[in-house]
C-alpha cells in the first residue's frame, strides 16, 4: 500500500525555507492532510503489521508519533520545526524512550531506522552492563549475526570517560560494556518512502533488530 505521495515530500522542502509560524499556519491544511493524516496511517498500520508478530505490542499510532514542533528551550537553532515526521513504536511509545523499540523517521533527506537503547537510566545501564559482563558471547553473537550486520553498521553510543577498576577487567573482554548507550541505525533511500512496500521493508528490519532489541530490554530489567 502507498502511504505517501510528492506532496509529503514538497512540504518539507517548503518549510525548510519558510521555517516560521505564520508559514506554517497558513499552510496548515497542507500540512493535516499531506503530512499528518498519511503518517499517522502509516504508523497504525506499522503497528498492526507488528502486533502481528509480536502481540504483546498494545499501543496506537498516537501513543508514538512524535511531535513535528521542535524544543528550542535550550537550542541554539531556534526554528520552530523539524523537517521530518517521527515515530517510535515500542510498549510504552514515545512516553518512555528508555525501552528499544523501532524509531522510524521520514523525511526528504532520509528513511532512518533506529534500535536499541538511546536513551537509558543509570540503574538500566547498570543492568545491561551486568548482563554483556557475566556473558559477552551471548550479546556479540546477536549483533555480529550476518542479518544484522547486513542491516545495521554495529552499536553505536557515547563511551565513559573513565573507565572505574571494577569495570576493567569487563571491558577488556567485551569492550561494548564502555558504553553509555546500545542502539544502532541505518537509512534508506528516502524513495523508499513513495512505494508500495514501504512496511514491508520496514518489517525486514524489525525482524533483524528484534533479537538485540528484547535482549537488551530483559537485560534492563535485571
Amino acid at each position: 500500500m502507498k502511504y505517501f505521495e510528492k506532496h509529503f515530500v514538497k512540504f518539507f522542502k517548503e518549510l525548510e525555507k519558510n521555517n516560521h509560524k505564520e508559514w506554517f499556519h497558513e499552510n496548515k491544511k497542507r500540512y493535516e492532510l499531506n503530512v499528518k493524516t498519511p503518517f499517522a496511517n502509516f504508523v497504525g498500520d506499522l503497528i498492526l503489521a507488528i502486533h502481528k508478530e509480536d502481540d504483546s505490542l498494545q499501543v496506537e499510532a498516537k501513543d508514538c508519533i512524535l511531535r513535528i514542533n521542535r524544543d528550542i528551550r535550550f537550542a541554539k537553532d531556534k526554528t520552530p520545526y523539524n523537517l521530518h515526521r517521527t515515530a517510535f513504536i515500542s510498549p510504552t511509545g514515545r512516553k518512555d524512550k528508555t525501552i528499544p523499540g523501532f524509531f522510524v523517521r521520514l523525511s526528504p533527506k532520509i528513511v532512518g531506522i533506529m534500535g536499541g537503547c538511546f536513551s537509558v537510566e543509570k540503574d538500566q545501564l547498570k543492568n545491561i552492563r551486568n548482563a554483556i559482563s557475566q556473558d559477552p558471547k551471548a550479546f556479540r553473537k546477536l549483533i555480529e549475526a550476518d542479518s544484522f550486520i547486513s542491516k545495521f553498521d554495529g552499536i553505536k553510543g557515547e563511551l565513559m570517560k573513565r573507565i572505574p577498576k571494577d569495570l576493567q577487567a569487563a571491558v577488556d573482554a567485551e569492550p561494548l560494556v564502555a558504553n553509555k548507550q546500545f542502539y544502532f541505525v541505518t537509512e534508506l533511500d528516502p524513495k523508499l518512502m513513495l512505494e508500495d512496500n514501504l512496511i514491508e521493508t520496514l518489517m525486514e528490519y524489525w525482524h533483524v533488530m528484534r533479537p538485540v532489541n528484547e535482549y537488551l530490554r530483559q537485560a534492563m530489567e535485571g
